[in-house]
This record gives C-alpha cells, structure tokens and sequence, in this order.
C-alpha cells in the first residue's frame, strides 16, 4: 500500500440519479488520473474467465425496465455472481495498488477499506433532483416523474442489498464514507472542488 500523501485512488459512491458517475469523470479530468468504468468490467471478465457479457449482466448497469430492475439483482445463490465478485474485487485490489484513479461504484470503498491512499466519498442528492437530472436522459425519454421515482427506489433497493451481502456494510451510512457530499445542495462543481481539495491534503 502506498504512503499517505495524496489520496491517490477515489471511489465514489451514489445514490441513483445523484450524478456520481458525472462528478467521478469531472475529478479524474480534474486532477489528470484514470476513471475507471469500462476497464473494472473488462478486467473482471479476464479474471473470472468468462465473458464481458457475463459481466454486464451483473455489474452495476441499471435497465430501463423497471421490472427487469427487480428480478436482475435477485442472484444471490448464484455461484457465477460469488466468482464475479471475487474477480472484480481483485481487480479493483490492483488498479487500488497501482493507484491515480477514480472508481465509480462497485463497492470499491469496502473492498479498498485498508489501503492508505484512498478518499471514499457518498454523494446523495434529493428525490426532486435525481428525478429531473435522469429525466433528462435519452433512455428514459417519456418516462412519467411517477414511474421514475419508481425506477429510483428500485436502484437504491438494489445497490442496498448488494451492499449489504457482499461487504456486510451499510450503503449510505456515512460511517462507511470519509465524506458524503449533497450534490443538489451544493451544486456539481463544488463537489468536484471539495473532492480535489481533499485528495491533495
């Protein structure tokens, strides 16, 4: 593990609709480090040894249909989703090690909980907020305020009970986060501003 300087390896964790994923690219762009998304599920498939599609069934992409939110998540006896996640967890070990990235998701702060070099941030973001910024994507285009606070609640349930079944940790609980930032109190930019500060001390 390395020193405590800079806290070289973010990993952010959020709410459904909070903007996480946006404020993950804005730090990385920010501070000149690697966002890692694409490459968590390229490097789990390799470690797993089996196929990105594989991966992508079970990572943490949200469905557009509601319904299929529900039934994804519940794979718990499943063996293929114990070596997905030991797999993922190794990678996520190694890009922590190698350090100068940001990780959206993933559980990355439980799995990294003992490196040094490490800035776990929550964002979390009001129900009207999240509604309007996701209403505004091109997948969820007629979707009602209703049927999207719907499909919120049920991303929130799910990445909960992911939470809590792998890493026996609370999701949200900020005993878990170095800081949990509002995103829709204090604005996307400030929390990249807070972020960056912070992973400089």
């Amino acid at each position: 593990m390395r020193g405590k300087s800079m806290k070289n390896v973010i990993t952010i964790s959020r709410e459904y609709g909070a903007g996480g994923s946006t404020i993950g690219h804005m730090v990385a762009d920010r501070l000149g480090i690697d966002y890692l998304d694409k490459a968590l599920i390229l490097g789990t498939a390799s470690e797993a040894q089996v196929s990105v599609n594989s991966v992508l069934k079970l990572d943490e992409v949200v469905p557009t249909n509601f319904g299929f939110a529900q039934s994804l998540f519940d794979f718990y006896n499943k063996p293929l989703n114990e070596k997905l996640f030991a797999a993922q967890s190794e990678v996520i070990k190694r890009f922590g090690e190698k350090g100068n990235c940001v990780i959206v998701g993933r559980n990355a702060n439980s799995i990294l909980k003992e490196f040094d070099n490490t800035l776990h941030i929550f964002i979390c973001a009001n129900m009207k907020s999240r509604v309007a910024r996701m209403l505004k994507k091109e997948m969820y285009a007629g979707t009602s305020e209703a049927k999207m606070r719907d499909i919120i609640e049920a991303v929130d349930k799910r990445r909960r009970k992911y939470c809590d079944y792998y890493t026996n940790t609370v999701f949200g609980d900020a005993r878990y986060y170095d800081v949990c930032l509002d995103s829709s109190r204090l604005g996307e930019e400030a929390c990249v501003d807070i972020i960056c500060e912070l992973a400089k001390r």
